[in-house]
């Protein structure tokens, strides 16, 4: 198996944005492609979750392929829900690593702030199994039974899990492509409006409109892919073993430690899927970054903050920087690029490994992702 860099990387500011999702998606492939100083990539992934229905346009590939000039380069899309993102490093990474191409560019994009919110949500839901669908279930309410029950087992604390939405703010207010580019309070996260309990509304991503990219090489470059994993699950949450945790998460890592032939006490940073801010905490221990059971000790220490011992979503993670849907498992590959070359001004902690770790759905269809400063 060949070796696989990144050799260039882009991305758009997120929030609400007035641009087409082919505008988004083109202004991301073209940064990616002028920091690889690569005029044309051999083979094009895209990844975007039902462009169908959310933006009304299909053959998406094919359009952004068009769309940047290269309607001769091979395109195909991906979609794997939330986690699409990094699904299209993947096949990126193995169209690479198998020698079949030298260069691919992996673009990812969401526009999603245009439609109504339950409009959104209800798009969104569809990922989710359609009997318990049928019953009322929605992404959020999953997403409190799975809070509750990490909160009964690990004895986490609301207050431990509201602290990841302030330490993200924090790191968010860094940065400035970020839809939310403010800091928060414990105060206000404990008191704002009630999702889905014990969610409240600042333990909740945002909807956000945006896209993000990289160009992989065979080529070497300062950057390499370690390792990747793909870890699943049943769709329907009734029939999984525990909601504590997310056995997707656990396979996908096991495949990408064994692959880059180390284990998690390696990594230095992380930018991790925090859709809803428990499962930033969920996700620490499922990676084995730390002790079950000490998640929430680790970031009241201050352990997981700039200047700690493992800085978590210095991006801002999906709470601050945003979460348009696809654009998220490049985006964050792309802070851990510009982290180990050491370009995140602001915000550079010294680094040599980093991870990416991405939901799909609930937990569906995870995918963690190592990089190498080499």
């Amino acid at each position: 198996m060949s070796d696989v860099f990144i050799a260039g990387a882009g991305i758009t500011r997120f929030g609400k944005r007035d641009e087409s999702l082919q505008d988004l998606m083109a202004e991301a492939a073209r940064k990616a492609l002028a920091d690889a100083e690569i005029e044309r990539p051999e083979a094009i992934v895209v990844a975007t979750m039902n462009p169908e229905e959310f933006v009304g346009e299909g053959n998406f590939a094919s359009q952004i392929a068009t769309y940047i000039g290269c309607a001769r380069v091979p395109a195909l899309r991906v979609e794997t829900a939330t986690s699409s993102g990094a699904a299209a490093i993947y096949s990126g990474f193995t169209a690479l690593a198998s020698g079949i191409y030298r260069s691919v560019l992996v673009v990812g994009g969401e526009k999603m702030t245009h439609l109504p919110t339950p409009r959104v949500s209800e798009l969104i839901s569809r990922s989710i199994d359609p009997v318990e669908r049928a019953y009322g279930a929605t992404m959020p309410a999953l997403a409190a039974l799975v809070t509750r029950s990490f909160m009964a087992e690990r004895g986490v604390t609301l207050g431990e899990i509201s602290l990841v939405a302030v330490k993200n703010h924090a790191h968010g207010a860094r940065i400035p492509y970020a839809h939310f580019q403010e800091s928060v309070s414990l105060e206000q996260v404990m008191a704002s409006r009630i999702i889905a309990d014990p969610l409240r509304i600042f333990h909740c991503c945002p909807i956000s409109d945006g896209s993000a990219a990289l160009v992989l090489t065979s080529e070497r470059t300062p950057v390499r892919i370690a390792g990747i994993g793909h870890g699943a699950d049943y769709l329907a949450i009734r029939y999984r073993e525990t909601l504590s945790s997310f056995r997707a998460t656990q396979v996908a890592a096991q495949a990408a430690f064994r692959m880059a032939g180390f284990g998690p006490q390696r990594v230095e940073l992380a930018e991790l899927h925090d859709a809803f801010a428990p499962f930033e905490l969920i996700s620490l221990e499922d990676l084995g970054l730390v002790t079950p059971g000490m998640a929430g000790r680790a970031l009241q220490s201050g352990e997981l903050t700039l200047g700690g011992r493992l800085p978590v979503n210095l991006s801002g993670g999906l709470k601050a920087r945003g979460h348009p849907l696809s654009a998220t498992g490049i985006a964050q590959v792309v802070e851990l690029t510009w982290q180990l070359r050491g370009m995140a001004e602001g915000r550079q902690v010294d680094a040599r490994v980093g991870l990416a770790q991405s939901i799909g759905g609930l937990a569906t269809n995870n995918w963690v992702t190592l990089v190498e400063r080499v």
